[in-house]
Formats: C-alpha cells, structure tokens, sequence
C-alpha cells in the first residue's frame, strides 16, 4: 500500500526523494549568498569580457608564443 501524495517520507532513502524534500525555497529566502550570488555574477560579465579580450589581442598571444618557445628551449 502506498503513501497519500503530499505525505513525506521520515527518513528519504533514495536520493531523488532527498531532493524532493530538500527546502531550497527556505536557503534563497534567508541566506545572503543566494541573492548576491546572481547580482556578482551579472555585474562581473563585463569584467571578465574585458579581460578575456585583453589576454586573446594578437600581439599578446605572440608575446606568449615566445614566451613558451624560449622556455621549451631551455629545457631541451
């Protein structure tokens, strides 16, 4: 005989019934992180964009080139 849908179980032994009655709608309401995790995430795109266009300039990914290709010399 099964249990009524709306009725949890004492202790959850499968993971998805862990997951099912895990109180994720509790953590985002009253933990910070939650909240500003979105916000820093959104407001750092343009960082990281810029940094990302920064480090892939021509003349820098030639200066790399060189940089390893001097390095690889010296080891052998």
């Amino acid at each position: 005989m099964s249990d009524p849908a709306g009725r949890a179980m004492k202790y959850p032994y499968t993971y998805a019934a862990k997951i099912a009655q895990f109180p994720l709608q509790h953590y985002c309401r009253n933990q910070w992180i939650w909240r500003f995790y979105f916000i820093a995430f959104g407001l750092s795109l343009p960082l990281f964009y810029k940094l990302h266009k920064l480090a892939n300039m021509p003349a820098n990914r030639e200066k790399w080139a060189e940089s390893k290709r001097k390095e690889l010399q010296q080891h052998h």
